[in-house]
Order: structure tokens, then C-alpha cells, then sequence
């Protein structure tokens, strides 16, 4: 019986080297993710600016930075990580920073203001719109909220969001989902290594079990001595 125990122990603490093998592998790999996501990123010199007090700014106006964070925490409900804004490190490299930018983006876009050209007078659901040029500023519209057949929002629709807008938040969402799925790496590396080390002290502990009883087993027992009478 002890013996068998001293086998099923040793097999748990081998399982429990696995784990935590996988966990050192999966934390490996998530590293080399985070230097890759870095590394891109400062190739693009794509990152946040703080003013000398550490406070987030957006063309030097912390009021702009706060309506920008706004739109991301209350419009958009992302749970932006504070700590994850760091003065000291402004290379955009996390899933926050990430968003941010992705929010800086469109917070520009939707108070966007563009000049729209009509060619010739045209009449659209009862309004008369004379031939000139006619400057449109966005109210907070999104892509769809504009009206595509009127005169004037359909053309500032395409002029405000740009080709070059839509890309950019389309790169920076795959940004977000990198570094959030490197985040998720990181957990799973700390589970694994959490499981490993548990399996490697229950297959200790039971191999101390078996040898304190297998010592207990080999004490002799002293028999009292028979008494003739």
C-alpha cells in the first residue's frame, strides 16, 4: 500500500511540473507579445501626451483629455485601468491607452466641422438649398446619424468620416484586442502555475505521509515477557 502511494505521489508531482512548465511557456510567449506590441508601436511614435504635472492633455488642454476619457468610461463603458495611463511610460502598449487613442480619434470626429459645396440649388423634403458653400459642424454624429441623401450631410458625411478615420480606429480596436488577449495570457500562465504548484505540494505531501508511515512500520515493537507462575 505505501508503496503504491509513493508512486501515485511522485505521479502528482510530475503533473505538477507539467503545469507549471506550461504556465513558464504561456508567460514566455505573452512577453514576447508585449515587447512585439511595444516595439510596434514605437516604430509609429504612436503615443500619449502628458503635461508636467502627469495629467493626460489633448493639444495641450486637460479639459479635452477629460471629455475624451468621458466618452470612453460614460458613452462607451470601457473600464479604463488608471495605472495603465502612465506619464512615465507613453508609448500606447495597453488595452486602456489603446481605447483612449481609439476615443481621441473619434471625439475629434464627432465635433468635426467641414465645408460642404452644393453644386446647384436643390430642394430636399421641402427646404430650398441655394449653390454655395455651406460650413457643417458635427453635432456628435456617428456614421450612421447622418442623412446620406441630404444635400449637404451627405457629402460632410463622407468628409468627416474619413477613409483615414475609420482606419485608424479599426487599427487601434485590433490594438485593444491584442493587448487585452495578452492580459488573458497572463492569467492563464498564472493558473496553470497556480495548478502546478498545488499538484506539486499534495504529491510532496503524501510522499511525506508514506515515509513517516513506512518509518513508523519499521520500529520495532517491545513485547512484554511472559511470566511464569
Amino acid at each position: 500500500m505505501t508503496r503504491r502511494l509513493r508512486i501515485l505521489s511522485i505521479g502528482i508531482a510530475l503533473i505538477g511540473i507539467g503545469f507549471i512548465a506550461a504556465g513558464g511557456f504561456a508567460y514566455m510567449k505573452t512577453q514576447e507579445g508585449y515587447r512585439s506590441l511595444n516595439a510596434f508601436s514605437a516604430a509609429q511614435h504612436v503615443t500619449l501626451t502628458y503635461n508636467d504635472k502627469g495629467q493626460l492633455v489633448d493639444g495641450d488642454d486637460t479639459g479635452e483629455a477629460q471629455a475624451i476619457l468621458a466618452l470612453l468610461k460614460n458613452d462607451w463603458g470601457f473600464p479604463v485601468v488608471d495605472s495603465e495611463l502612465d506619464p512615465n511610460d507613453p508609448v500606447i502598449n495597453t488595452a486602456s491607452e489603446y481605447m483612449y487613442q481609439m476615443a481621441t480619434v473619434t471625439y475629434h470626429t464627432l465635433h468635426a466641422t467641414t465645408t460642404v459645396v452644393v453644386p446647384e440649388t436643390v430642394e430636399y423634403n421641402g427646404e430650398v438649398f441655394k449653390a454655395g458653400e455651406y460650413e457643417f459642424v458635427n453635432d456628435g454624429r456617428y456614421w450612421v446619424d447622418f442623412d446620406r441623401m441630404h444635400p449637404i450631410e451627405g457629402p460632410a458625411r463622407a468628409q468627416i468620416w474619413s477613409p483615414t478615420a475609420h482606419a485608424l480606429i479599426g487599427e487601434l480596436g485590433v490594438g485593444t484586442a491584442t493587448a487585452s488577449a495578452l492580459q488573458l495570457g497572463l492569467a492563464i500562465a498564472a493558473l496553470f502555475a497556480g495548478v502546478g504548484a498545488a499538484f506539486l505540494v499534495i504529491g510532496a505531501g503524501v510522499l511525506w505521509v508514506t515515509r513517516a508511515a513506512t518509518e513508523a512500520e519499521s520500529v520495532p515493537v517491545l513485547k512484554p515477557a511472559a511470566v511464569t507462575a
